[in-house]
């Protein structure tokens, strides 16, 4: 391959180009990035990548160009950079959801040109290039996203990328994607927020000094809570119809606990309880996680 254009150098962005350079998997790395303060950071961290002031130097002479920004970027990107692309490049990103991303890029980009979306299943809930780490990919599971019309060729080449950055690739169309990732990743997200928020009503209706003694529980949710909102409303928006239905989903089995509870049924809900602990020990033993997780900070 010889050049690779990353458009956003946040905390994935900045990974991939650390990766890219460590590999050797392109010749020239280029980067554009709207923050000036994240170019300052970029620029003091030393990252092996070409800054570029115009989104057209970096188009016009890449073989792949790699969205990392928010969601919500990507109409305006698109229209900045469709004058410029050629034929032969390929287009992908990192987004979390893709029907709604997948509309933007169907309707927006040129025809002629070639785009298949991947989601690399990594991060953590810290943002800046200043997280970024060149074995944030390793042995992670990364989506690419097959639907109708997708070029075969375009899609080894993909594949083969991921595999070379060190992620594991599976192929999914973008709608089993955006339900999987509804509950896997969305839903938990949404709840991590609510909780952080409850506690945060309950401390104040309360009048009790309830954050200062955070148990496990609420600081591992208040980590997920501390994610960027930006990319985070973004997700909430571009998949909201699975994340409503995920959400009804929760709410029953909330309701059913609720019920329990109150009734003090012994039997179902040590049922429950052992049933979703036996989810942690096969997560682990399909390598999602590790016993002592760090949450993606080493």
């Amino acid at each position: 391959m010889r050049n690779i254009f990353i458009i956003g150098c946040g905390q994935l962005g900045s990974s991939l180009v650390r990766r890219i350079s460590k590999k050797r998997i392109a010749k020239k790395i280029f980067i554009y990035e709207r923050s000036k303060k994240n170019i300052s950071k970029i620029k003091k961290l030393k990252l092996p990548g070409i800054i570029v002031k115009s989104l057209k130097i970096g188009v016009m002479n890449s073989d792949l160009i790699i969205f990392c920004t928010p969601m919500s970027e990507y109409k305006k990107t698109i229209l900045k950079i469709n004058s410029n692309i050629l034929p032969k490049t390929l287009i992908t990103d990192i987004g979390s959801s893709k029907i709604e991303s997948s509309k933007i890029f169907k309707k927006f980009l040129k025809k002629d040109i070639s785009w298949i979306q991947s989601h690399p299943i990594t991060g953590s809930e810290m943002s800046g290039p200043e997280h970024g780490k060149d074995n944030i990919f390793e042995n992670k599971w990364c989506v690419i996203i097959k639907d109708k019309g997708t070029n075969s060729k375009h899609l080894k080449f993909l594949i083969s990328f991921w595999k070379k950055v060190g992620s594991k690739t599976v192929i999914m169309n973008s709608e089993k994607h955006d339900k999987i990732f509804s509950i896997t990743s969305h839903l938990p997200h949404l709840i991590a927020y609510n909780l952080v928020k409850s506690a945060q009503d309950f401390e104040k209706n309360q009048n009790y000094q309830l954050i200062k003694f955070s148990a496990g529980g609420l600081r591992d949710f208040s980590r997920i809570a501390a994610s960027n909102e930006i990319m985070w409303r973004d997700i909430f928006f571009s998949n909201n119809a699975n994340v409503s239905k995920a959400i009804d989903l929760f709410i029953k089995n909330l309701k059913a606990f609720k019920r329990d509870i109150n009734k003090k049924n012994n039997k179902l809900i040590l049922k429950k309880l052992i049933q979703t602990k036996k989810v942690r020990s096969k997560i682990i033993k399909l390598k999602q996680d590790i016993n002592k997780p760090d949450f993606g900070r080493n």
